[in-house]
């Protein structure tokens, strides 16, 4: 039975990713801010047939995300997997974004990762073993207007973990390093996340349900892929800014204000969580269940020749 640690456990697709670790029966820390969500999350951990330790906190803390470390390997072991998912943000223009907004925005999605990476490798280094799972986005390749606080932080967590991942390279470490890279999903940031905007936020379509993020963070955590890519949308995005990244901002300044707002009207500015968790009871789904799609027709054929490859060099 492993032992996993995941951050942003309580909502979306953290919460998603704690039920598919649990259904293996894992032993699993969780964290997040909002104690009442994490307490949900647990009893479903519970019910799938896994074990919980709920651990409130901030990952922009450094002390506290270490401290909770230490709390799970003294509950449950050695930690197996690290999944850095927590993330906070702002919907805006960057001219109507504060400094203490962006500041914000970065400690707890940029360094938040970084923090929990650091917490990891220190118990996994001496081990010469274990997993860390990034869990990233097509964003961290290519930016989008009014999300330049989450756009900007994702894009420092991939340049931070490639050079973590030759240290380890270079030592000759077996401690792994990954990172997953979505499309958009269908989770409650967009319902609570900070914004000003006209209108309320929206993941860009096409949009996936948060089961098929917490599939590929699973499959992820067990092979060997330096990088995941999944889904269609998140491979034209990449390939898309390496071969026409002017053309794609031209599209996106004539596209990309448009494709991320519903018709819901905001009431001025929406505070948000970005500065404190927000109630609710908010799990893995968000409000766009009728526009989702639950599969990635590309994921699954990457897995079936992944799959196909490693039988064939066996035999």
């Amino acid at each position: 039975m492993k032992t996993i640690a995941i951050t942003g456990a309580s909502a979306g697709v953290g919460r998603a990713t704690v039920r598919r670790f649990a259904r293996e029966g894992a032993r699993i820390g969780l964290m997040a801010r909002g104690r009442e969500r994490l307490d949900r999350a647990a009893a479903e951990v519970e019910q799938l047939g896994g074990e919980a330790l709920v651990i409130p906190l901030d990952v922009a803390d450094a002390d506290a995300v270490d401290a909770a470390a230490e709390n799970i390997e003294n509950r449950f072991g050695p930690i197996d997997v690290w999944v850095n998912n927590a993330m906070a943000t702002v919907f805006a223009p960057v001219r109507d974004t504060t400094p203490e907004e962006l500041r914000r925005a970065t400690e707890v999605t940029y360094l938040g990762s970084v923090w929990g990476t650091m917490a990891a490798l220190r118990r996994m280094a001496p081990r010469d073993r274990g997993t860390i799972v990034q869990v990233g986005s097509a964003l961290a390749y290519r930016s989008i207007p009014l999300q330049a606080a989450y756009c900007g932080a994702k894009h420092a967590i991939r340049g931070f973990l490639e050079s973590l991942r030759t240290e380890l390279l270079h030592d000759g470490s077996n401690v792994r390093v990954t990172m997953v890279e979505l499309p958009a999903h269908n989770t409650p940031q967009f319902r609570w996340s900070r914004a000003k905007m006209p209108r309320a936020p929206r993941p860009v379509p096409p949009i996936f349900q948060p089961e098929l993020a917490a599939e590929a963070i699973f499959y992820a955590a067990q092979s060997r892929r330096r990088e995941l890519v999944v889904g269609w949308p998140t491979l034209k995005a990449i390939y898309g800014e390496k071969v026409a990244p002017g053309l794609l901002d031209r599209y996106l300044a004539r596209n990309g204000y448009e494709a991320q707002q519903t018709d819901e009207r905001l009431d001025g500015e929406r505070a948000g969580n970005l500065f404190e968790p927000v109630d609710g009871d908010f799990a893995a789904h968000g409000p766009f269940d009728d526009q989702a799609r639950p599969r990635s027709l590309l994921f699954d054929l990457d897995r079936r020749l992944a799959g196909l490859f490693s039988r064939n060099g066996k035999d």
